[in-house]
């Protein structure tokens, strides 16, 4: 057989293989990139990825409450890139027969675990048929880290002006909140306060690196996206719509505290690019952008044929200016109305403030329980110790 009809047959193994189906499921709460690079992983393990996830009632019962409402956590996995279907209200536990209804392969998660209400493990029943993969955590950046930042640095933080304003923790026990601080484990926490460090590997794996093409008419938009959620989606989703390819300006901390006051941003340059990178509609990012927008903006990196902004918000420069004075001067700039224009980061912050004894509280039974395994385990080593005497 020639080399010509060996690579024929091998084509055409390839076209007939039955595609790698992979299921990967969770909360997702707050949707960030420690989910999404978990998805990427998942992703590149197969060739379709299915991803389920669980309800506002199965997770208030396994879990506790979520931040986000359900429907945003769907609207917000489906949003990344890497995912090819979402099943909605996707079972705590996953079982044999969700897997066969959709058709999967096999399960990836985290090398950590998970468990439900009763204490069983979330992915045993899958362990046991062979059918589970696992892919490196995150380390530095959770749901817990975040609201335990917004918690740990609520003080007037989204309050610009009069120090007279009450703080919105005013009342609340500075003590119990310090936990979020010192995390759920006595050493290595992996749900205190962390730095998530980023490197440029990360933020190759994220992107997309493709050019736009000949005839493209690139799209420029701006901003913080901290948090970054489905306001942010449907913002970009718009926004892609006004052209071929889209090009995001992402400001720096020192940028956003400036503008924004308190403790803005929550999440740092490097995390806030990722967020933007994961999300499907994104096609490339601006690290540090200004404020205002520049003729080094809209020529430098590509030529810009439109910038975007939200049609609710009038931003200002540090220096009262208007950031978009430019585009609109050479007639290209556009603003754009979605459905989420009343979720913004704020918003967040807000919810997260409303029921801040719900997290200190969960935050100190994680702690409580941390401290007593900690001490069963010391006193087993002991035992054995002693009978080795």
């Amino acid at each position: 057989m020639s080399s010509s009809d060996n690579n024929t047959a091998a084509s055409a193994g390839t076209a007939n293989r039955k595609p790698v189906r992979v299921w990967v499921d969770g909360c997702f709460d707050m949707m960030h990139f420690g989910h999404a690079n978990a998805l990427r992983q998942a992703r590149a393990m197969g060739d379709y990825l299915v991803v389920g996830v669980h309800s506002d009632v199965e997770v208030e019962k396994n879990k506790g409450p979520c931040v986000m409402k359900e429907d945003e956590r769907y609207a917000a996995v489906a949003a990344c890139k890497w995912v090819d279907e979402v099943v909605k209200d996707a079972p705590y536990v996953t079982t044999l027969e969700m897997l066969d209804e959709y058709d999967i392969d096999f399960v990836v998660h985290g090398d950590d675990i998970t468990t439900a209400a009763d204490g069983t493990d979330c992915y045993q029943i899958v362990k046991d048929a062979g059918r589970y993969q696992e892919c490196k955590r995150t380390v530095g950046i959770s749901t817990t880290e975040l609201v335990g930042r917004m918690l740990l640095l609520t003080r007037d933080h989204h309050i610009r002006g009069s120090r007279a304003i009450k703080s919105p923790i005013q009342g609340v026990d500075e003590a119990a909140i310090a936990n979020f601080s010192q995390g759920s484990k006595p050493v290595g926490a992996l749900t205190g306060i962390a730095h998530y460090l980023s490197t440029s590997k990360k933020i190759i794996q994220f992107s997309s690196g493709g050019e736009p093409k000949p005839g493209d008419r690139v799209v420029y938009v701006d901003g913080a996206f901290d948090l970054f959620h489905t306001g942010h989606i449907e913002f970009f989703k718009r926004a892609r719509e006004l052209g071929d390819y889209l090009l995001v300006g992402v400001h720096d901390d020192q940028t956003v505290n400036a503008i924004k006051g308190g403790n803005f941003p929550v999440m740092n340059l490097q995390e806030r690019v990722l967020g933007a990178l994961q999300c499907r509609y994104v096609d490339e990012v601006i690290i540090g952008a200004p404020y205002s927008v520049t003729k080094d903006v809209l020529e430098d990196v590509y030529h810009v044929d439109v910038v975007v902004h939200g049609a609710s918000d009038r931003p200002t420069d540090i220096d009262g200016r208007d950031p978009y004075e430019l585009p609109k001067q050479l007639g290209i700039y556009r603003e754009v109305e979605h459905p989420c224009l009343g979720l913004t980061t704020t918003a967040i912050i807000e919810r997260i403030i409303a029921n801040r004894h719900v997290y200190i509280e969960r935050q100190a039974r994680k702690a409580k329980k941390a401290l007593a395994e900690a001490e069963a385990e010391q006193r087993e080593k002991e035992v054995k110790a002693a009978c080795h005497i």
